[in-house]
């Protein structure tokens, strides 16, 4: 027995098209198999992609309503059942689909669906960027450097085709590594290194020293962001290490909602040179458990 659509996906039967679309995403980009290394991720790859083409087509999710399972069983003689399913393999990888009722291959079917995108391959680049391991290249693949703040903020370049010179866009948020896709051609992206920030995902990380004095007594510093310089408040008592997090601070997710943060690792500068009344001062401090 299948499990109900809107339990595998994790919504309620009242869901809106994009609340759908959302929990889909997420949960597709958690297993899918090239990502997710567990022996149940394929499995559960394949149900959340079945729940989604269902669910997402409203003849089907108002079949799936009225009739559940029974609407897509050949046997039951369901109004979409009779469906076929379709193997890809390409080296050592292999993805499966279903399509439910149209009797056709989706390159001869133009209303079947994969929850969105044109062929189940894309799943992979939309959600990593780079050309899926699935499909073969049969269009050129270019290199590119930018710096840091130019794969943050998204730039313009110019770059030669062959013969031709061209201007593209780089979208804000692109990682390190990831392939973009223009009309007749994908464009590597190399991105420089940065001596302040550091990058994990859309998260930004920073190092920021405290002297010793201000790690005691607490008060205010400047950080930097991606953005600009921030205020930030450090509590006395702070120790060497401590991690803060700016919520909201760091990079723009590209192609999907939402926006990472930054942290920032507090290391305590201690010094190493006091004059005789300094260390006379610590020395009273200590004795009063400070």
């Amino acid at each position: 027995m299948k499990r109900d659509y809107y339990e595998v996906l994790g919504v309620s039967r009242n869901a809106s098209r994009q609340e759908i679309k959302k929990a889909y995403r997420k949960l597709a980009l958690q297993w899918h198999p090239d990502r997710n290394k567990s022996s149940e991720a394929e499995e559960k790859f394949k149900e959340i992609n079945e729940a989604y083409e269902i669910l997402s087509d409203s003849q089907k999710k108002g079949a799936y309503d009225q009739f559940g399972q029974a609407a897509f069983d050949p046997a039951a003689a369901g109004p979409f059942g009779g469906g076929k399913t379709y193997t890809y393999r390409q080296g050592p990888f292999t993805y499966s689909y279903s399509n439910f009722g149209s009797g056709q291959s989706p390159s001869k079917n133009p209303e079947f669906s994969f929850g969105g995108f044109s062929d189940p391959f894309e799943i992979f680049e939309q959600f990593f960027g780079g050309a899926s391991p699935f499909r073969q290249q049969r269009i050129p693949t270019y290199k590119i450097q930018i710096d840091f703040m130019e794969a943050i903020k998204g730039c313009q370049k110019q770059i030669s085709i062959g013969s031709k010179k061209r201007t593209i866009k780089i979208p804000a948020g692109v990682a390190d590594g990831q392939r973009i896709r223009f009309q007749d051609f994908y464009l590597l992206v190399d991105v420089g290194k940065d001596p302040v920030f550091q990058r994990e995902g859309d998260d930004i990380y920073i190092a920021q020293k405290i002297p010793f004095s201000l790690a005691v007594l607490g008060g205010v510093i400047e950080v930097p962001t991606i953005e600009g310089v921030v205020k930030l408040r450090v509590r006395s008592g702070t120790q060497s290490g401590t991690v803060i997090r700016l919520k909201g601070k760091g990079v723009k997710a590209t192609g999907r909602w939402g926006q990472g943060d930054e942290y920032v690792k507090i290391i305590v500068a201690v010094p190493t040179k006091l004059t005789r009344e300094q260390k006379q001062l610590l020395q009273k401090t200590s004795q009063v458990g400070l």
